[in-house]
């Protein structure tokens, strides 16, 4: 079988990753997705973006590589999106209209029940299989669209989860996000923030930085310990400082109390905040309120991300009611979604 995939986030080719390991048939992948999957038609550092005036300045190109991908779609059997809703959807429909009996599978659904309601009938009208992540999210959609949960794909690379917390915080880890612009917006603060804390720190960067990247995005990390594992320094550390995005949602399943600090480009944060209303950035907080109405962690943004304002947010902290409600979170979630993915996939 001949997969056309479309996964632009480093995230969306993680459980992508996961994805292909469930497969019981031979399944070819064409399109865009991570080089060690295959032979892309595109390199994925060529595709990063940080907020819509960031993806403004590149929309040329991508309505060139969407055209790319519908050509590209003649020769696949079936097609795969994953998460990236700006770029995917328009692609579902040039898809659709152009060969209406290709089936389209939808992985990480473009989260239209929190802000583009609207977009519900478009999906159930050109998407063949809607997987969701979400526990939540089907309940939003009439009761005959083509959607069901199918797992959470976190609990498919996430194994090992904290059974207990230290009594003290002795260990702390910063996650100053995968994106040039969040790093060098929060390492400034988080650096500052590790001379007041009386505690070990540990960067966690992403892998495919080079160390010339990291000289010039992390700044002076003398003294501070360097890990490209995430889930492992998470697991070990007593608490975590972490920039929004799928981060988050990992922090709370492992088990690590953590504070959201995010600061955006001051026009994408008034998008956000004042015309599409988002009060909640975290995905663990949103998944966590929808569950039992309230919010799992501490958020700052913006001007709110000061040093005085986490020092405080940190030592007045509940660790153990993060603990508890961490505990919660994985209850509600279930499991993971690959082998269920695959088996849509396949059938």
């Amino acid at each position: 079988m001949k997969l056309l995939v479309s996964a632009l986030e480093h995230s969306a080719n993680v459980h992508l990753t996961s994805l292909t390991k469930e497969f019981t048939k031979d399944v070819q992948l064409i399109g865009i997705f991570d080089k060690n999957l295959g032979n892309p038609i595109v390199d994925l550092q060529s595709l990063a973006i940080m907020g819509i005036v960031d993806a403004l300045k590149k929309l040329r190109y991508f309505f060139k590589l969407a055209d790319e991908m519908v050509d590209l779609a003649a020769k696949a059997d079936k097609v795969l999106l994953i998460d990236s809703s700006g770029f995917n959807l328009p692609l579902a429909k040039k898809i659709k209209k152009k060969y209406p009996n290709k089936e389209i599978i939808y992985y990480i659904l473009p989260q239209a029940w929190a802000w583009k309601k609207k977009r519900i009938p478009i999906l159930t009208k050109t998407i063949d299989k809607l997987a969701s992540i979400l526990p939540f999210e089907p309940s939003y959609y009439p009761s005959d669209a083509p959607i069901e949960y199918v797992g959470h794909p976190l609990l498919d690379q996430i194994k090992e989860f904290k059974t207990s917390l230290n009594a003290e915080v002795k260990t702390v880890a910063f996650m100053p996000g995968s994106r040039k612009g969040e790093i060098k917006k929060l390492m400034p603060i988080y650096l500052k923030l590790i001379q007041e804390l009386n505690a070990e720190a540990t960067i966690i960067i992403p892998k495919h930085f080079s160390t010339q990247e990291i000289e010039e995005l992390y700044g002076d990390l003398s003294g501070i310990n360097i890990s490209y594992e995430a889930h492992k320094t998470l697991l070990n550390a007593d608490f975590a400082f972490i920039c929004s995005g799928t981060a988050t949602l990992e922090a709370a399943i492992i088990g690590v109390p953590f504070i959201l600090t995010y600061i955006a480009k001051p026009l994408d944060f008034f998008i956000g905040a004042k015309l599409f209303n988002i009060k909640d950035v975290g995905l663990s907080n949103i998944m966590f309120k929808k569950f039992k109405g309230e919010s799992i962690h501490p958020e700052f943004l913006q001007e709110e991300v000061s040093v005085k304002n986490l020092i405080k947010s940190f030592k007045e902290y509940d660790r153990e009611k993060f603990f508890k409600h961490s505990d919660e979170l994985r209850e509600y979630l279930k499991h993971g979604s690959s082998a269920i993915v695959a088996k849509l996939i396949e059938d």
